[in-house]
């Protein structure tokens, strides 16, 4: 680890759009560039942003500006246990960062060792490690589940977990003790029922950190921002729940026994004091995890409909169709619960939605993985279309993406979707077609489907985002967009 090499990955960071430093945003060509799908900067014009873009920030270990700048970026996956990194010294790829990788590279892409990846990252996971060093001491996840097993167990709440409001009390408890916690939480309930107020809350939080300082403790970063991040975060264990439209978070039944397992050996964790142990401690795999997960396959194919259905009919037309541009400007949804569920996740979801509500008679069956509320925790796992229609004309199969690239969307989608068709063609029917939905359709992917099509006579229609909102919005059976196409 060098500046050198510091250097190179910053200027990848910015190359492939991840960040965009304000030089960028004030300079008009620049600008163009950045929200353009199809051009990119130039080695020069890298070189001029890093140049023009000096950071103002210190991090310990990493000299002032990028070095720094890097160290805010990585520290977390750097927690989590996936790497080992200090300037000088060899970059390591621990065994659960080695594990994350290959089940993304794995074809199909291995959600589920994906997701145990990220549980044993977040069971592990303590506030004050030597990376950090703060005040509040505790395992974020077992407190998280304790707190809530013990509202379960009490005859005088109605089981729904904890309220969004007050996840801030637990984001800032300052230690391990999950009864103390539940006890607090019980009395401002008793208290305030759950008509709490952000200012009430905030006050509470501030007691518990035992600070007055509210230029750097905000009211809008405790009550709002953090409690975000905190449900997202999570949320990626699997173990969690989202019910009432939302508010409140809750042990998600269909990972009881994972949730119990987790309890049972992370309540109590060991200390470090070195990053080196520390990191070591996070970076190697409970194989037990990923034996649970493997055998935790629930059949949640009902809920996952009722749940589609149901928010067919709850949601308009125009909410859904904003939230679909939405998703697909990279933007954050503010609905109360689709902000929570992933991007590439709530355009699956998302899709469906509009499939159902503007197709008459298609039976929609989303592959996503679901909780036990049918909310979407993880996109669909490969080996399967992303979303499969049955009617009585044809069946049809949905792909979409937020992958704009040539080789992301000809290599990652095309291929795979026509071996797909090929293969549903021979086993269920002949009248069938796929569909591809993306952001920005690259012109050589029109050019790979309709290759596919003169190579083997299947239909992979290619739709952008707005395309695709038009289409499904004038016709009235989903057959009609296979009429629409003109090869």
């Amino acid at each position: 680890m060098t500046s050198e090499v510091i250097h190179k990955v910053v200027k990848n960071l910015v190359r492939e759009k991840e960040y965009t430093p304000m030089f960028v945003k004030r300079t008009p060509a620049l600008k163009a560039i950045r929200d353009s799908f199809d051009d990119y900067f130039t080695d020069e014009q890298l070189e001029l942003i890093i140049a023009r873009s000096p950071q103002s920030h210190k991090e310990k270990g990493f000299d002032y500006g990028w070095d720094s700048r890097f160290d805010t970026w990585y520290k977390m996956i750097k927690e989590f246990g996936f790497i080992k990194y200090s300037m000088n010294e060899p970059i390591q790829i621990t065994s659960t960062g080695h594990m994350l990788v290959d089940a993304y590279l794995e074809e199909p892409r291995n959600e589920k060792k994906i997701q145990a990846v990220f549980l044993n990252a977040l069971m592990k996971y303590q506030t004050n490690n030597p990376l950090r060093r703060i005040v509040n001491d505790n395992a974020p996840l077992p407190l998280l589940l304790r707190v809530i097993k013990y509202f379960h167990d009490d005859d005088e709440e109605n089981n729904s977990g904890l309220y969004r409001c007050e996840l801030p009390i637990l984001i800032c408890w300052q230690d391990n003790d999950a009864l103390a916690a539940y006890r607090y939480i019980k009395n401002i309930r008793k208290l305030k029922g759950f008509n709490y107020s952000d200012e009430f809350i905030y006050e509470r939080c501030l007691e518990i950190l035992n600070s007055t300082n509210r230029n750097y403790l905000k009211l809008e970063k405790i009550c709002h921002e953090a409690v975000d991040e905190y449900i997202r975060k999570m949320r990626m264990s699997g173990l969690l729940s989202l019910r009432g439209n939302g508010r409140f978070l809750d042990i998600n039944g269909f990972e009881k026994d994972l949730a119990d397992y987790v309890v049972r050996n992370y309540s109590m964790y060991p200390k470090f004091i070195t990053e080196e142990t520390y990191i070591n401690y996070m970076g190697t795999i409970d194989g037990e995890i990923v034996q649970l997960e493997d055998k935790s396959q629930p059949d949640f194919t009902d809920v996952r409909k009722r749940t589609l259905y149901r928010y067919a009919r709850e949601m308009s037309k125009e909410s859904v169709k904003k939230e679909l541009l939405t998703v697909c400007a990279r933007r954050e949804s503010t609905d109360p619960t689709l902000r929570y569920i992933n991007a590439p996740t709530r355009l699956e979801f998302l899709t469906s939605i509009a499939l159902v509500q503007n197709f008459q008679g298609l039976d929609v069956n989303p592959n996503y993985s679901v909780d036990d509320e049918g909310l979407p925790t993880f996109t669909a796992s490969g080996g399967y279309a992303d979303i499969e229609c049955y009617d009585s004309d044809c069946d049809s199969y949905f792909e979409v993406t937020l992958m704009c690239g040539r080789s992301d969307q000809v290599n990652n989608e095309i291929i795979p979707i026509s071996r797909h068709l090929r293969e549903a063609k021979a086993k269920r029917r002949e009248e069938s077609f796929s569909v591809l939905v993306a952001p920005v359709i690259h012109p050589d992917t029109v050019e790979a489907a309709d290759w596919q099509k003169y190579k083997y006579n299947v239909d992979i229609l290619t739709f952008n985002i707005n395309e695709f909102i038009v289409k499904i919005g004038t016709a009235h059976k989903v057959f009609q967009l296979l009429e629409d196409k003109v090869f």
